[in-house]
């Protein structure tokens, strides 16, 4: 099992999941009083904010099963086995990241542009969802020469 491979998804998944807060934080403080008093759409702000905290929780999550590599005594097959639900856990949560966008947009009025980046995330999510299976046979080849 490759640990350089490891860290530098534990890295990457950490920058991501900082910015992940930080968009969170944001829409706080500067939506939630435009939520308070009715201006924005209640259910398209609850469902946006759903997303973002379930985003955060797939990159920490991805980042735990990633780190764990590096620290715990753990079989190959159990390596192997983490890094791909750290693989799948980064999948899910780019997913959501992607999606943030459109639902910000969606709550806040901008409905042209709200489909725009809708559009613009379903043809990510097709892209990333047909070239899923490639990835996990790219990870087993990888995996199988470590």
């Amino acid at each position: 099992m490759d640990l350089d491979l490891a860290a530098a998804n534990v890295n990457r998944a950490g920058t991501v999941l900082g910015s992940t807060i930080a968009v969170f934080t944001f829409l706080l403080f500067f939506l939630y009083p435009r939520y308070s008093s009715g201006q924005i759409d209640p259910v398209l702000f609850q469902i946006t904010l759903t997303i973002i905290v379930l985003t955060i929780l797939s990159f920490s999550l991805c980042i735990l099963f990633c780190y764990r590599i590096g620290v715990l005594k753990m079989g190959s097959a159990e390596k192997h086995a983490s890094m791909q639900i750290g693989a799948l856990l980064w999948v899910i949560g780019t997913l959501f990241a992607v999606l943030e966008p459109a639902l910000i947009l969606f709550t806040i009025g901008l409905n042209l542009v709200g489909a725009v980046a809708l559009s613009a995330w379903l043809l990510y999510a097709f892209l990333t969802l047909r070239d899923a299976r490639r990835y996990q046979v790219h990870s087993r080849r990888h995996t199988s020469r470590t």
